[in-house]
């Protein structure tokens, strides 16, 4: 089986350049990179600091195994009574993978996470942006196989954000097909 980035240059370069006419293979677009996100806000609400701590660092440390790169916190903008939230408080983490790390992250969740989750059907065509990105999202993080089950007290779920170079959507669309993306027709 061949690797994403090969599989890019060797194959989707040539169909992309006879398919939308690009003169220089530079033209073509390409992935840029893709953020992992997830938010845990709902589970830190009415937990002492030391619990709230704990929840953040096993967030963090899932996700740094599921990416391979240490995770990075996203705090509340403000405050909101109702969701008990203070402005400040962290209620996420995320990553931004590129290059390398970033090719390995989506083989292995092309092929082993997304297969693995509950339910799927394969990717919608609407989850592509009129620029070419896609998001999508995953229900339970146990689905990577980097994560183990029996050693996870809370299971949180993941939107990640492929973004292309794309200039259009259908441009993006046909990349995400063409790389062996499970898109529904």
């Amino acid at each position: 089986m061949m690797k994403l980035k090969e599989k890019y240059q060797k194959e989707v370069i040539p169909r992309m350049m006879e398919k939308f006419g690009y003169k220089n293979k530079m033209a073509v677009p390409a992935i840029k990179k893709a953020v992992v996100n997830t938010g845990f806000g709902r589970e830190i609400v009415g937990k002492t600091s030391d619990e709230q701590k704990k929840i953040e660092q096993q967030v963090s440390h899932d996700l740094a195994l599921i990416c391979g790169q240490k995770a990075v916190p996203t705090y509340a903008k403000k405050s909101i009574a109702s969701f008990k939230i203070k402005k400040g408080q962290v209620v996420g983490a995320k990553v931004t993978l590129r290059r390398g790390k970033m090719y390995d992250f989506l083989e292995r969740l092309v092929h082993i996470a997304l297969p693995r989750s509950r339910d799927f059907q394969g990717i919608s065509q609407k989850s592509v942006d009129r620029e070419g990105n896609l998001t999508l999202a995953i229900k339970e993080h146990i689905a990577f196989p980097e994560v183990s089950p029996e050693k996870t007290k809370n299971i949180f779920g993941l939107e990640v954000t492929i973004v292309t170079n794309a200039k259009t959507r259908e441009e993006g669309l046909e990349l995400f097909k063409m790389l062996g993306f499970p898109i529904k027709s």
